[in-house]
């Protein structure tokens, strides 16, 4: 199919955009790196009557490192943050993510904000920024700024908090202070580069026994949204983790969980596939935190 007729402006300044959206009636899009929208249009799932393209804005486009946060602009694209040479040490996690999302060619044109913005259920940087309870600014030229964690910003499927009249600008990605970290990212698709039938992502930090200090972890794929168990976490604090506790939380996580059927699998198998994901998740975030620990204890 084709798009259905729409106008096309190229913002000049994120103000001119935020003009236009205002001008619109709620009735415009912006676009970036358009590797989600410009598939719906062609399908007329989405039918804007105006386009806003913000592809040149580079005040959209800043990467800031600092020492407890990683401030990515929206228009940042996802080659840019997976090749940052800070990302992984200090969003190891992301880092770990970026892999999995698309193939090589949308991620060198599709933008970081795009992706969180569409809020498909299976998107990666959407469960990464849950487990790491990322903060988002949004922009209007009524309202000016507000900041939303990740919780308050996904809504449903392909729905956020983000009004007609917003636009998203910058996610703040916490960093985790301190050693004995160890992340994990795991996710299965009928292709690499497709959608995931389910995701996994944790990220922990041990105390140097190997209890586990601080836990955060999450499924993909499995819901209207990507989902976090924070009492699940909770209930590993202080605790070693081990094959059989990492197994008990996973099913407890997965049988929570809302998956649909479709021609690729059932209901069932997806929340069994999240379960044997997220049991392997744990385990590995878990194992790299100890190694971690034996390595510091070995300099």
């Amino acid at each position: 199919m084709k798009a259905a007729p729409f106008d096309y402006v190229r913002a000049q300044n994120l103000a001119h955009a935020l003009d236009k959206l205002s001008e619109s009636g709620g009735d415009a899009k912006l676009i970036a790196g358009g590797q989600s929208l410009v598939p719906m249009m062609a399908m007329r799932l989405a039918r804007p009557a105006l386009l806003i393209d913000i592809n040149r804005l580079d005040e959209l486009k800043d990467i800031e490192i600092q020492a407890s946060c990683v401030k990515v602009g929206a228009g940042v694209r996802q080659r840019d943050l997976e090749f940052h040479p800070q990302l992984h040490s200090h969003l190891p996690l992301v880092g770990k993510g970026m892999q999995w999302v698309g193939h090589e060619q949308t991620r060198n044109r599709g933008s970081v904000g795009g992706s969180l913005v569409h809020a498909d259920p299976s998107a990666e940087l959407a469960l990464a920024a849950l487990v790491l309870e990322a903060t988002f600014t949004l922009e209007s030229q009524s309202d000016g700024q507000r900041h939303l964690k990740a919780d308050e910003f996904f809504l449903g499927p392909m729905f956020t908090a983000v009004s007609d009249t917003e636009a998203l600008t910058q996610i703040d990605w916490p960093v985790w202070q301190g050693s004995h970290l160890g992340t994990s990212f795991e996710e299965t698709a009928i292709r690499k580069g497709d959608f995931a039938m389910a995701s996994a992502a944790c990220q922990i930090q041990t105390h140097e026994d190997g209890r586990v200090r601080r836990i955060s972890f999450g499924l993909g794929g499995v819901d209207g949204t990507p989902l976090v168990f924070t009492e699940l976490a909770k209930s590993l604090e202080g605790q070693v983790l081990t094959p059989e506790s990492a197994l008990h939380v996973a099913h407890e996580a997965a049988q929570s969980s809302q998956p649909g059927s479709d021609m690729h699998a059932t209901a069932a198998y997806r929340k069994h596939l999240a379960q044997v994901l997220l049991s392997r998740a744990l385990q590995s975030a878990y194992a790299e935190a100890c190694a971690n620990t034996q390595a510091s204890n070995i300099t």
